[in-house]
């Protein structure tokens, strides 16, 4: 399969100092890259997928409603990611023992299997970015990145 070319992060229109177009050109190339490398798994995991297997992976028993609060998305988009997830037999669900109503979740042997395929691909690019940096220079970077969302705080805006 061809690769294509990605040139969102060479926008000549936007200024070199837009410190959101640079992260975002990152983010584009950072999500071309785990498509291209999760795109040959089983079941073709989205990138969304891979967000979801992982939230019950590092909490394994929580609910939907615990993964809408962690993550901010709309309810239905993740009651629809749930649903396919449950159906492909990557989670499963137990129901709540003190109220039936809610569903907890946990990843199944076959979630869990790719969950972990996910997560070493992962890994592997996030050192492949960081390649050529220093330690103080991967602090550095990630201590200014952390300076960024915290700019973006909601709480900020009012």
């Amino acid at each position: 399969m061809p690769h294509s070319v990605d040139k969102v992060k060479h926008q000549a229109d936007a200024p070199s100092d837009d410190v959101l177009e640079a992260i975002h050109a990152v983010m584009h190339r950072v999500r071309s890259l785990q498509h291209r490398a999760i795109e040959h798994l089983p079941g073709a995991p989205t990138p969304m997928d891979g967000k979801v297997l992982g939230f019950f992976a590092r909490h394994p028993g929580a609910t939907q409603s615990d993964l809408a609060a962690h993550s901010g998305r709309d309810k239905g988009q993740l009651a629809r990611l749930v649903g396919g997830l449950r159906e492909r037999g990557l989670l499963q669900a137990q129901p709540d023992a003190e109220d039936r109503r809610n569903l907890r979740l946990a990843l199944t042997e076959e979630g869990r299997a790719l969950q972990q395929q996910i997560q070493r691909r992962r890994r592997k690019l996030s050192e492949l970015a960081a390649a050529g940096l220093n330690a103080t220079e991967k602090a550095q970077l990630l201590a200014l990145l952390g300076r960024v969302e915290a700019n973006l705080d909601p709480a900020r805006e009012a």
